[in-house]
């Protein structure tokens, strides 16, 4: 494996897909650096903003040496996500949207999870929905549901080796995060989910990153 980080590994690769959300992008970070768990990286992964969200992750780059930046032209979300996914250095990778924030303890629970069982490829599950709770269905647009019956990419943890059999996350632009899930059950990984609810997940926030990618 790949390391940057001389004689560790981290356990996390806290993967932050973004698109122009300079004024929501510090949130995030700041929950991150909130974490009670420490061992980690970051790895903002920008889907070719216009905004100033280069400079708003530098000021973070300059005062935290674990905090990394990568820019592409416009992918989506998913394949976003595929680009932290193959520079990562971590043990595990998860995921963080710039216009979420984690609680504090959202990295320890996880980390004391995996560790009594160890034979969780895929953890998920543990949110709090700020905001509209219904989205489309995948499979009828014209329906919604409720997110209790979604999986949210976005609270997955998962071994960074596994992400890579499955491939990573597909070009959908809407639903990747189930079609990953899905592929996940296809390949025999042993999936976990968790009801500690300390993914905060923004629905209240103009074009969330989720809403835009139909």
């Amino acid at each position: 494996m790949i390391t940057l980080y001389p004689k560790r590994i981290p356990f996390y690769s806290v993967i932050i897909p973004t698109f122009n959300r300079a004024e929501l992008l510090p949130r995030a970070l700041k929950s991150l650096l909130k974490q009670t768990e420490t061992d980690w990286e970051a790895i903002i992964c920008d889907d070719g903003s216009n905004d100033s969200t280069f400079s708003v992750a530098q000021e973070f780059i300059s005062q935290n040496s674990n905090i990394r930046y990568l820019y592409h032209a416009n992918r989506g979300t998913g394949l976003t996500r595929n680009s932290g996914i193959l520079a990562a250095c971590g043990m595990f990778v998860t995921f963080l949207d710039s216009d979420d924030e984690y609680l504090p303890e959202h990295l320890a629970i996880r980390k004391e999870i995996l560790w009594d069982y160890p034979e969780v490829d895929l953890l998920h599950g543990g949110v709090e929905i700020i905001g509209n709770p219904f989205v489309a269905d995948k499979d009828n647009p014209k329906k919604q549901i409720h997110l209790s019956k979604c999986v949210i990419g976005g609270t997955f943890v998962i071994k960074r080796t596994s992400a890579l059999t499955i491939g990573g996350f597909s070009e959908l632009r809407y639903a990747d995060d189930a079609d990953f899930f899905a592929r996940a059950q296809e390949e025999g990984f042993t999936i976990g989910e968790t009801d500690a609810a300390t993914y905060v997940y923004h629905r209240d926030t103009p074009d969330s990153l989720f809403s835009t990618q139909v």
